[in-house]
């Protein structure tokens, strides 16, 4: 039997259909990495957005710089505690200041060479036999002497502008001012002034002539406090050391002798005073008996005026009458008419008579 088998056979597609198929596998990968590429940007946005808050302490203040310029004019730049917003790095930058915070710088220009490690065990290296200028910090007195000293200075920001915008670096201008207050003051006192005798003087002085600096340059910070250590130079140690032995016992001779000068001046006080008080009560005593006196003699003068005789008599008797009261004998011895005195004889031998003795046979 003539006839044709007929078979299926799968044709392969045609090069416009591959292109087709390819150029929609495309579209649709890349339609996917567009959604995809958004979604990175919108969330890149969003965190870079995000990433611009910062928060503000409850003792900061804080200025943003855009391009290094502050934004904002006057108090208007500071930004007070809270949450606020800005540009992130590199187009803002964001600096903190710590209004509140006390700070501290130290001035160790006129000490010694030392170690922060020998600092904090409080070694030292043994001293050489002379100071050595490379590494040794000194000060020079007003008596053309050397002393060791430092300073260290607290204070805290009062105009954070001044203190941020004015200077390059401002904890750098506030070292300056107690370098040169230090050995300013120092060149005003005597070396035994700074060491031994006026300490609290010499420690006011260079506060204040900090205090005078940092308001001639304004540099917006209040001083707090400045203390001030000094010594003097190691090699002198044991010399210094004499020489204040020296002056601790003269000062103690001088308060013996000052406690025996007051003590012998108040018992001398209190003597004359005592004295005083002495004779004005025998004074007052005195003068109280003769007003008394007088007083009573003016009172019996009229009496005395009227019959001077019987007044006299009459006194006379009462003023012996108590006198002769225990009196064993009496005798009255009358007044003659003529005036002449009575010879009167006494025995005043009141001795009992001897009795007579009999005659011997």
């Amino acid at each position: 039997m003539n006839g044709h088998e007929h078979h299926d056979h799968d044709h392969p597609p045609d090069a416009a259909e591959t292109r087709d198929a390819g150029s929609q596998a495309l579209a649709e990968a890349l339609s996917s990495s567009f959604t995809i590429v958004k979604i990175v940007m919108g969330l890149m946005v969003i965190a870079f957005a995000c990433s611009g808050f910062f928060q503000v302490g409850p003792q900061e203040k804080a200025v943003i710089l855009q391009f290094g310029k502050p934004v904002g004019v006057g108090e208007k730049m500071l930004l007070g505690p809270g949450l606020h917003w800005s540009f992130p790095y590199p187009i803002d930058e964001v600096v903190r200041i710590p209004i509140t915070e006390i700070q501290t710088v130290t001035s160790d220009n006129g000490w010694y060479f030392t170690t922060p490690e020998q600092e904090l065990s409080g070694e030292e290296l043994p001293a050489g036999p002379s100071l050595n200028p490379a590494i040794d910090g000194y000060a020079l007195t007003a008596d053309h002497s050397i002393v060791h000293t430092r300073a260290t200075l607290s204070y805290h920001i009062t105009d954070p502008i001044q203190y941020i915008f004015n200077f390059v670096s401002a904890s750098n201008a506030v070292q300056n001012v107690l370098d040169n207050a230090l050995l300013f003051s120092a060149a005003q006192f005597g070396a035994d002034d700074i060491i031994i005798n006026d300490i609290t003087r010499f420690q006011e002085a260079v506060q204040q002539h900090a205090e005078d600096l940092v308001e001639q340059d304004n540099l917006g910070i209040a001083i707090d406090q400045c203390t001030v250590q000094s010594t003097p130079p190691r090699q002198l140690s044991d010399i210094f050391a004499a020489v204040t032995e020296a002056r601790q016992k003269r000062a103690e001779a001088l308060n013996e002798a000052h406690n025996y000068e007051n003590r012998m001046t108040n018992n001398a006080t209190a003597t004359a005073e005592n004295l005083i008080n002495l004779a004005q009560s025998s004074k007052f005593n005195y003068v109280t008996n003769l007003v008394a006196e007088a007083k009573r003699f003016s009172d019996i003068l009229p009496y005395y005026q009227t019959n001077s005789s019987l007044y006299m008599q009459q006194t006379f008797v009462r003023m012996l009458g108590p006198a002769l009261t225990n009196v064993q004998d009496k005798w009255y011895v009358p007044v003659r008419a003529d005036g002449e005195p009575y010879q009167l004889r006494l025995q005043l031998n009141r001795e009992p008579p001897q009795p007579k003795t009999g005659a011997t046979p």
